[in-house]
């Protein structure tokens, strides 16, 4: 573990911010903040923090929303610290990508032991803010992706399926795991969904769809997304 590690604290209200920054530094914790979901999504990709603690409860959006954008291209550690006790809270929280969730009021130690877990247990890169392969750049914080520096318009399936297999480079994707990640668990056999997808996005963004670089067919088993 970094021996000083940055946590950003998207929080908006004062007094708890100022409680967080005097319990984070006597702990050797170098300390940021953000007041609202729009700020803290910025100050992560501007910041790169270590870890991130995160209350539900933000002005601008609910932080379940926030993880959820976040998830998309970071996997920053999360401790959610929120009033909200209720158990579907936390489990939605957590099947939205929080690490850890403690409930306000807390106990200073506990909060900082479960600040440690998530820490240890954090990936050696937890960040891919934009991808860039060729001629290909996806923004994932802005959702927008370019081809030869000029914006491609992609539906939302069509953005969500680019997503899944950038996140995933190199490596082959069977027609269930995208079918199933892409339009649910009932969608395993429809295949034909897939190969309609695949051809539009290789229209949009490979330079001879007929011939392409990126998205490769792997006979029988799925797709894959090759590195140029």
């Amino acid at each position: 573990m970094n021996p000083q590690p940055l946590v950003l604290v998207i929080d908006d209200e004062p007094q708890m911010k100022r409680l967080l920054r005097m319990t984070l530094e006597q702990s050797g914790f170098r300390y940021a903040e953000a007041e609202n979901g729009e700020l803290g999504l910025m100050e992560v990709v501007q910041k790169k923090p270590d870890a991130i603690i995160l209350d539900l409860g933000l002005p601008d959006m609910d932080g379940v929303e926030v993880l959820k954008k976040l998830r998309e291209w970071s996997q920053t550690p999360v401790l959610v610290l929120s009033v909200r006790d209720d158990e579907k809270q936390k489990v939605a929280a957590l099947d939205s990508g929080a690490d850890d969730y403690v409930t306000k009021p807390f106990g200073q130690e506990e909060l900082l032991a479960r600040l440690r877990v998530i820490l240890r247990h954090a990936p050696d890169n937890p960040d891919l803010p934009i991808f860039e392969n060729g001629k290909l750049a996806v923004d994932f914080v802005n959702r927008l992706v370019r081809v030869g520096g000029k914006e491609v318009k992609l539906t939302v399936t069509e953005y969500s399926l680019l997503k899944l297999l950038v996140h995933h480079a190199g490596k082959v994707l069977t027609h269930r795991q995208m079918l199933r990640e892409i339009w649910g668990p009932n969608s395993e056999e429809r295949t034909q969904y897939l190969r309609v997808y695949i051809t539009h996005l290789r229209q949009k963004i490979e330079t001879d769809p007929d011939k392409p670089k990126h998205i490769k067919t792997e006979s029988g088993i799925g797709y894959r997304f090759c590195l140029a």
